[in-house]
């Protein structure tokens, strides 16, 4: 089912040069054989490794008008890099996903024909429900992000069976009204997304994907960020 929307992807960057390549390759084969009209949006925020002079030669074979590069000076957060980047997006629909492979491009089309079928406002991507589901993470890894979602389920109820994944496709301005709401930073940031969605009442559609883990570089996810994370549940908890 051919759409006659335009697609932006928000690809927020850190440290990603030698995924970077790749799944823009991906984005390019998977968005024209569906013949939808996009563009790949490159928010880097600094990184040290070269992730942007990447970027620049990725602008010069695809051209300005799929990858355009909107770069930050230092690591400013994910939440900020959503506002950054929706600033410059000139598609009617926003796909955001992470740049470490961790997000296959194949499930685009899904997300696309999901979106439709419902007129949903956000579509989102679960491992959680149907044949969706984790791949090259060990038991404590699992262990972690099914605890993180059930506390999320019990605490929050957010009428969705995925809240800390960070796959989803936006009508852009749906998301630029999410993004001004959201307090939150980091990990916290995309569940707080989702509940301000439901407090909102925009209609949220569900996509079964398969998460893989990093292909390259070390997962940003740490002791450190497991208890912020857990605060900023308790905050939304509180607040929300």
């Amino acid at each position: 089912m051919a759409s006659k929307h335009k697609y932006s992807v928000l690809l927020p960057t850190y440290n990603e040069r030698d995924n970077l390549p790749i799944i823009v390759w991906l984005l390019v084969k998977y968005f024209s054989e569906g013949k939808y009209d996009y563009e790949i949006i490159i928010i880097d925020d600094g990184s040290p490794d070269g992730t942007l002079e990447v970027a620049k030669k990725l602008q010069e074979i695809y051209g300005e008008k799929r990858i355009v590069l909107r770069p930050r000076e230092k690591k400013l957060g994910l939440g900020t890099a959503y506002i950054h980047g929706v600033q410059h997006a000139t598609g009617d629909f926003v796909f955001i996903m992470d740049a470490d492979m961790s997000h296959h491009p194949k499930f685009i089309s899904q997300f696309i024909e999901k979106q439709i079928s419902g007129d949903y406002d956000i579509v989102s991507g679960t491992r959680y429900a149907g044949d969706g589901g984790v791949h090259g993470w060990n038991f404590k890894r699992k262990l972690i992000s099914r605890g993180a979602n059930y506390i999320v389920q019990v605490l929050l109820r957010p009428g969705c069976s995925d809240c800390t994944g960070s796959f989803r496709l936006y009508k852009k301005e749906i998301l630029e009204r999410l993004v001004k709401a959201c307090r939150s930073k980091g990990y916290v940031f995309q569940i707080e997304m989702i509940i301000q969605a439901r407090h909102m009442g925009y209609s949220v559609g569900e996509v079964p994907i398969s998460f893989v883990d990093r292909v390259f570089g070390e997962s940003k996810l740490g002791g450190h960020e497991i208890v912020e994370w857990l605060k900023g549940i308790l905050y939304l908890f509180a607040t929300t």
